[in-house]
């Protein structure tokens, strides 16, 4: 696992990559890429971080592991690599997008690059899977790196969107202080639950209205 990581993630993150844990991920990785493909490539693992520097973080969209089949996971939880079909559960984004956001037109693409240069963290709880294995890689580590992740930006800055969404983000709410963030949870979109709390929810508004409330440039969700 090759790190690149931007360097305004990298001073508050570093101490983590030579702590046991990140060893034994590391070396369960390498066990991994060699035997089956990963997903997504090392190169991408780190994408999040990438495209939104640490102070650029606006709102947190928090996802649960990396799609697990070929060419579409690269770093942004819930977006695909262009070319790549709309995965059902981004699909339902795009259903509420459009019933929330005022003009708002569904795209024939699942990229979501655009929001992450906004300021829109796109995290994975876990940053990589074994190819056609959802959740293989989870409680190998990733976790621990990635709750730290979210600890960091609840303790260092104000004013940040957290948006979890199903039984498993809304764990990370321990993690959180809500009195200097905002917190939105509702059901997952996934088409399991997307009915039962999901659609009408409104988040991508209410992410704006707060983030207008706190002095700063709302997102632009249109891609």
């Amino acid at each position: 696992m090759s790190v690149t990581l931007e360097k305004s993630w990298r001073a508050i993150l570093e101490p983590e990559f030579s702590k046991p844990y990140m060893s034994d991920l590391r070396n369960f990785l390498k066990a991994e890429q060699a035997q089956y493909q990963v997903f997504p490539p090392n190169k991408l693992i780190f994408n999040a971080f990438n495209h939104t520097p640490f102070h650029e973080v606006k709102a947190v969209i928090l996802g649960q592991d990396p799609y697990h089949n070929v060419g579409q996971a690269h770093g942004l939880s819930f977006s695909v690599q262009p070319g790549i079909a709309i995965p059902p559960s981004l699909k339902n984004m795009y259903i509420e997008l459009s019933n929330d956001i005022p003009g708002f037109k569904i795209p024939t693409h699942g990229t979501l690059t655009k929001w992450a240069d906004q300021g829109v963290l796109l995290l994975n709880a876990v940053l990589t899977v074994r190819a056609h294995m959802a959740a293989s890689h989870q409680k190998k580590g990733w976790e621990i790196f990635t709750d730290t992740v979210i600890k960091e930006l609840s303790q260092r800055t104000e004013g940040i969107v957290f948006i979890l969404w199903g039984n498993y983000a809304k764990q990370k709410t321990k993690l959180i202080d809500a009195s200097k963030h905002l917190i939105i949870t509702s059901a997952h979109p996934s088409p399991l639950s997307a009915h039962n709390g999901f659609f009408g929810s409104k988040p991508f508004s209410k992410t704006n209205a707060y983030l207008i409330k706190q002095g700063k440039a709302p997102i632009d969700w249109q891609l």
